[in-house]
């Protein structure tokens, strides 16, 4: 099978150091542990995999999806709150005890600060379930330390820090997937494939409908709970007061307030949209590319702890002049229109959680002519990757060392352009966007929205360096 690569060369070190290094500070302890610490893995040896982050995405998705497959083994949990990395190891050891019926199945480390799990031996691969704002660091350490990743997405926070981890992971051959999971729902791939094979003549518009968020009040100052390593758990955004309903609640899995809060998560447009755009960019065929222009116009609350947009509307035009319009009044899916009909392609309905807020939803794959969807596709057509489990997936791929379903750059490429939407937004003017040297077409007030300063002693600029 055919897997396309990264075309960037690792000279994109300029855009790196100019966007993002500067601001960034560097990152305290050892993080590198020597390849001579593991060898080479045996094909029958357990893919041996820690666990960074044990909330509410890792214990509903994650943790269930690596454990329920035989060919790994979870021997580690890590979690800036000390409550949950207990939970975590009792929710690891349960599975297994239950499994085997041994309550001794296997004994989990326990650690609170993910560099010091690093230096494990005999760790393999990483997943990672954290808020946003700690993708980018976590992934490049993991990668520097010889370690396979799996990522929650969206993959970064900024267009800077996107560029990074895909060079990186790709500098430092490690195998990559992101929780882009409808890529591995039979669906989507079947709706991407006849688009790419032209059943709906040529292709003129994407239609992505998305949730919103709502509001929040203002939220009291709170003493910072024992159990939680608050400085490190902001990492590199600024200091600011605790309140529960900024980090997570304290005593259930319910949807986290990080969630609505720009410091940390970009709102629906990064949440659902890596979702869709995704999915979108797989079907229009421009998965290593993005937008050349992009418009967005949203409502931002004026008052309250939470500051994610609301109500949104964007419009993108691509090379090809295929036009991407995402709004939170589209019914929740992707829809590909061409000159010939369309298709429709989404959950069913379903949603990351069941927490997860609310929206219109369609069918699972429709088109304007059923016969459009009981079309086969030739042996000398465009075939799609095939995955039918998002996680066995990633596991697999460890063991042959080819490449999952989502690469880096891909999972950057359409977070990218749920960043770019969001520049648009809050700036609330058309941009023009360069896809090849990943920069704005002479407009320096949204170039300088490409990275973020970094609060030492967290961040990527010291790892990134290590290009």
């Amino acid at each position: 099978m055919k897997v396309i690569q990264s075309s960037f060369p690792l000279s994109r070190r300029r855009f790196l150091k100019a966007s993002a290094l500067g601001a960034a500070g560097a990152l305290a302890g050892p993080l590198i542990v020597p390849s001579s610490l593991f060898g080479q893995r045996s094909p029958g040896k357990k893919i041996q995999i820690a666990q960074i982050g044990c909330g509410r995405i890792a214990r509903d998705m994650d943790l269930p999806g690596i454990l329920k497959h035989d060919l790994a083994r979870i021997i580690a949990v890590c979690d800036l709150d000390s409550k949950r990395v207990a939970e975590g190891k009792q929710f690891v050891e349960n599975y297994y005890a239950k499994k085997t019926g041994s309550a001794a199945a296997v004994t989990v480390k326990t650690f609170t600060d993910y560099r010091e799990l690093l230096q494990l031996p005999g760790i393999d691969a990483v997943a990672i379930s954290t808020p946003d704002h700690w993708h980018a660091e976590l992934v490049i350490a993991a990668a520097l330390a010889g370690k396979d990743v799996y990522v929650q997405k969206p993959l970064s926070m900024t267009l800077a820090e996107g560029r990074a981890v895909s060079e990186i992971i790709r500098a430092k051959g490690r195998i990559f997937q992101i929780g882009s999971q409808q890529r591995s729902n039979k669906q989507f791939r079947t709706g991407c494939e006849l688009v790419r094979n032209g059943r709906i003549g040529k292709l003129h518009t994407v239609k992505i409908g998305l949730p919103s968020d709502p509001s929040g009040a203002v939220e009291p100052d709170m003493p910072v709970p024992p159990n939680l390593n608050y400085d490190m758990w902001l990492g590199p955004t600024p200091q600011v007061p605790y309140t529960e309903k900024r980090v997570h609640p304290q005593h259930d899995y319910s949807r986290p307030g990080w969630l609505r809060i720009d410091s940390y998560c970009l709102g629906m447009i990064t949440g659902w949209g890596s979702h869709h755009v995704d999915i979108a960019h797989w079907g229009m065929d421009t998965e290593h590319t993005g937008p050349l222009e992009i418009e967005g116009r949203a409502t931002f609350p004026q008052s309250g702890l939470w500051n994610v947009h609301g109500d949104y509307h964007i419009e993108a035009k691509y090379a090809s002049g295929v036009n991407l319009i995402i709004d939170h009044t589209f019914t929740n899916g992707v829809e590909f229109q061409g000159e010939n009909g369309w298709i429709f392609v989404s959950r069913g309905g379903g949603q990351a959680t069941a927490s997860d807020p609310a929206s219109k939803t369609g069918k699972a794959l429709a088109a304007s002519d059923e016969k459009i969807l009981s079309s086969k596709i030739g042996a000398n057509e465009t075939h799609l990757y095939v995955s039918n489990d998002h996680h066995l997936n990633w596991l697999e791929s460890i063991q042959s060392r080819q490449p999952a379903v989502t690469t880096a750059e891909v999972a950057h490429r359409s977070t990218s352009t749920c960043i770019l939407s969001w520049i648009s937004m809050k700036l609330g003017r058309k941009l023009r966007w360069d896809p090849v040297k990943e920069e704005f077409v002479g407009d320096a007030e949204a170039n300088a929205m490409r990275s973020r300063l970094e609060r030492k002693p967290y961040g990527i600029g010291k790892l990134a360096q290590s290009i």
